[in-house]
C-alpha cells in the first residue's frame, strides 16, 4: 500500500481539478467546500437596468466590499476619538472653534464635530449592514442544503486527487465499504455509501464558524446603534446628606442619544447620599493614593419603592432598572456663613463646592450671595468670592498646594467682590466660576485687592463694614455618573461569538474521505482511499494515513503481497509534477 500526497504547480489542492476525458465527474469532488458566492463576470455588451443593478448587487454582498466597508467604518472612527464631539462635550468644540478660524468651517462640513450620526459615516454603517446581511443570508441557505444532502459520490479516478492510498487485499468489497463506514462514522465523519465506494465529510464547524463570525459583526452593529440612539449619560455632584432624583432637571450636566426621550426614558429611582468615606496612604511612594473610596447611600425605586440601603464603589456601580450609577469623583464644600453691613445672615451655614485641582484636592471655585445683602449704604447689592480650598495646609512656606487629600489642616483662600454677579442676566454661567464684567473688587488696607486665609471657625470681616464671612467647617462630596447604555450585553455577546466564530474558520479544515473497494479481475478486492482538504494542508495526508492504517488492520493485504507491504505506518509518499514524473 502507498499514500501519495500530490499538489499541482499554480494550482490549490483545496480547489477543484480540471477534468479531461474520463474525470468529469472529478469536478463533483472539491465542489461546495466553501459556501462563498461564486464570481461571475458580467456580460457586459448585455447589461441593462436590471444588470447593472444585479451586478451591484454582487459587488456589495462580496466579501471584499464588506471588508473595505469594514475598514472605512474603522477609519472614520478615528476623527471621532481625536476631534471633540458635540455629543460628548460642546464646550470643548466651542474652544477649538475659536481657537482654529480655518480648520472649524471644514470640519463643520466634513461632520467631523459629529462623526457618528454624520451622513457619510452613517452611509457607511448602514452598507456594511446590507452588505453582511446580503453575503450571510445566502450561505447560510447554501450551507442548510449541504448538511441536509450527502457527501459528494466518489470521483472515477481517486489516484488523481491530493491524497491517496490504495492495497489489494483478500477481504470482500461488502466487508471492506461496511468497516470503511464504520471506522468513518465513528471518526465523526458524516458518511453515506453509495455504490462500489462510501463517501465522508467532516469540519462543517469551520463554516459555522464563518457564519457565526459574521451573524455575530450584524449584531455588534445593531448593538452599537441602538446602544449610541437610545443611551443618556448624567453627572451630579451631591453634597453628603443630599438626594437626588433621576429627572432630567437634576442633573449638572446631561447628554443622549438621538432617540433618547427624557420624558419617558429615564429610569424612575432616587438616593441619598448618607456619608463619603475615603482614607489614603499615609507614607512611602504612593503616600496620597486612595485606599478605600465607597459612598454609602439609601435608594429607592419607583415612586414608591421601598428604602434600601447599599454602598457605592468604584468600578462597583448600583444597578437600578437598567441603570447604572457609578462614583467617579469626590471633594470638599467649605460651609460658610455670610452676614452684611447690618449684621443680618444672608447665607446660614451653607456648603459650597468646589472643584479639585490635583491628586491632593487642591480645590478651587466660587461663593456667590445673589439675594439678602445690603452694603454699608443700605443699597441691595451682590457678593461674589473667589475660593481656594486646601485640606491640609503646609504652612507658609509650602505654596498654594495641599500636601495630603484627606482633612489634616484645612485651609480656606477667599477673594472678595461685589456689585453684579451677572446670573439675572439670562446667559448661563458656571456656579464654579465668577463672571467679573460687572463686580468690583474689595480694597484692602495697602489699596489692592481684598483677600485672606481662614482656618475652621476664622472670620474675615470686609472692609468698609460691608460685611463678614465666616469659615465654620467642610462638608464632603461626591460626584456620580448616571448612565444607560443599551445593547451592551449584545455588543459583548456578539465580541465573543465573533472570537471564537474566527477561530473556528481559521484553524478547522474542512475535507472528505472517499473509500473504494471492488473486485479486481483476479478474484482480489483493490481498496482505494483518498482525501480532498480545501486548502494545501499537510493534515488531509496524515489523517488519511491514519485511517488507512485502521482500515488496513480490518481488511489487510492479500497473502502474495503481504510479504513486504507498504504499510501506513511507513508509506512511499510521491509528490506527483503536471507532467506525471513521480519524486520519491
Amino acid at each position: 500500500m502507498s499514500t501519495t500526497s500530490k499538489t499541482t504547480p499554480g494550482t490549490d489542492p483545496g480547489e477543484q481539478p480540471k477534468a479531461d476525458g474520463g474525470d468529469q465527474d472529478l469536478g463533483a469532488a472539491g465542489s461546495q467546500l466553501s459556501t462563498a458566492p461564486a464570481e461571475e463576470a458580467p456580460n457586459l455588451p448585455s447589461l441593462g437596468v436590471t444588470g447593472w443593478a444585479r451586478w451591484f448587487w454582487r459587488q456589495l454582498t462580496s466579501m471584499r466590499v464588506a471588508l473595505l466597508l469594514l475598514l472605512l467604518l474603522s477609519l472614520g472612527a478615528i476623527p471621532g476619538s481625536l476631534i471633540p464631539q458635540d455629543g460628548v462635550d460642546a464646550m470643548k468644540v466651542e474652544e477649538f472653534r475659536s481657537d482654529h478660524d480655518l480648520l472649524a468651517p471644514v470640519y463643520d462640513k466634513l461632520g467631523l464635530f459629529h462623526v457618528y450620526s454624520s451622513v457619510w459615516f452613517s452611509a457607511i454603517y448602514i452598507l456594511l449592514f446590507v452588505s453582511l446581511i446580503g453575503c450571510i443570508v445566502p450561505r447560510t441557505w447554501q450551507f442548510v442544503g449541504q448538511l441536509r444532502g450527502r457527501p459528494p459520490r466518489a470521483p472515477r479516478r481517486l489516484d488523481r486527487l491530493p491524497a491517496y492510498t490504495t492495497w489489494r487485499t483478500a477481504a470482500g468489497p461488502e466487508e471492506v465499504r461496511e468497516a470503511a463506514l464504520k471506522l468513518l462514522k465513528k471518526r465523526r465523519f458524516r458518511a453515506d455509501a453509495a455504490g462500489d465506494a462510501v463517501a465522508a465529510e467532516k469540519g462543517y464547524l469551520r463554516e459555522v464558524g464563518n457564519l457565526a463570525f459574521h451573524i455575530a459583526l450584524i449584531v455588534l452593529l445593531i448593538a452599537f446603534a441602538w446602544g449610541q440612539l437610545f443611551k443618556y449619560e448624567g453627572n451630579k455632584l451631591i453634597l453628603e446628606g443630599d438626594g437626588f432624583a433621576n429627572t432630567l432637571t437634576q442633573y449638572d450636566d446631561f447628554k443622549s442619544g438621538n432617540l433618547f426621550d427624557p420624558d419617558d426614558d429615564l429610569s424612575p429611582f432616587s438616593f441619598t447620599l448618607k456619608d463619603f468615606h475615603g482614607t489614603y496612604e499615609a507614607t512611602g511612594p504612593n503616600r496620597g493614593t486612595p485606599r478605600i473610596y465607597e459612598a454609602a447611600v439609601t435608594y429607592s425605586e419607583g415612586a414608591d419603592g421601598a428604602e434600601q440601603s447599599t454602598t457605592i464603589k468604584v468600578n462597583q456601580p448600583l444597578n437600578v432598572d437598567g441603570s447604572k450609577v457609578y462614583l467617579v469623583s469626590h471633594g470638599y464644600a467649605p460651609i460658610l456663613t455670610v452676614k452684611d453691613a447690618k449684621g443680618d445672615v444672608v447665607m446660614d451655614k451653607q456648603a459650597v463646592a468646589l472643584l479639585p485641582l490635583d491628586g491632593n484636592v487642591t480645590s478651587s471655585g466660587a461663593v456667590k450671595v445673589m439675594d439678602g445683602y445690603r452694603n454699608a449704604e443700605g443699597e441691595k447689592e451682590q457678593l461674589g468670592f473667589n475660593a481656594f480650598f486646601l485640606p491640609t495646609y503646609g504652612g507658609k512656606g509650602s505654596g498654594m498646594q495641599s500636601t495630603f487629600p484627606a482633612l489634616v489642616n484645612p485651609m480656606l483662600a477667599l477673594s472678595a467682590y461685589h456689585g453684579d454677579l451677572g446670573v439675572d442676566s439670562g446667559i448661563p454661567q458656571s456656579i464654579y466660576q465668577l463672571d467679573k464684567s460687572n463686580l468690583d473688587e474689595f480694597k484692602g488696607s495697602d489699596g489692592k485687592l481684598f483677600k485672606q486665609q481662614l482656618k475652621v471657625g476664622d472670620t474675615m470681616n470686609l472692609p468698609n463694614g460691608a460685611g463678614s464671612v465666616t469659615f465654620n467647617g467642610v462638608q464632603e462630596w461626591a460626584g456620580f455618573q448616571v448612565t444607560q447604555q443599551p445593547g451592551s450585553g449584545w455588543a459583548l455577546g456578539g465580541a465573543v461569538v465573533a472570537i471564537f466564530g474566527l477561530a473556528g474558520s481559521l484553524f478547522i479544515q474542512r475535507r472528505r474521505v472517499w473509500v473504494r473497494a471492488v473486485r479486481g479481475a483476479d478474484g482480489v478486492t483493490v481498496v482505494e482511499m483518498a482525501g480532498l482538504g480545501r486548502s494545501e494542508s499537510a493534515k488531509v495526508p496524515a489523517e488519511l494515513g491514519d485511517l488507512a492504517g485502521v482500515l488496513y488492520e480490518r481488511a489487510p493485504a492479500a497473502p502474495e503481497h503481504a510479504e513486504n507491504p507498504a504499510t501506513p505506518e511507513s508509506p512511499d509518499t510521491h509528490a506527483v509534477t503536471a507532467e506525471g514524473a513521480e519524486k520519491k
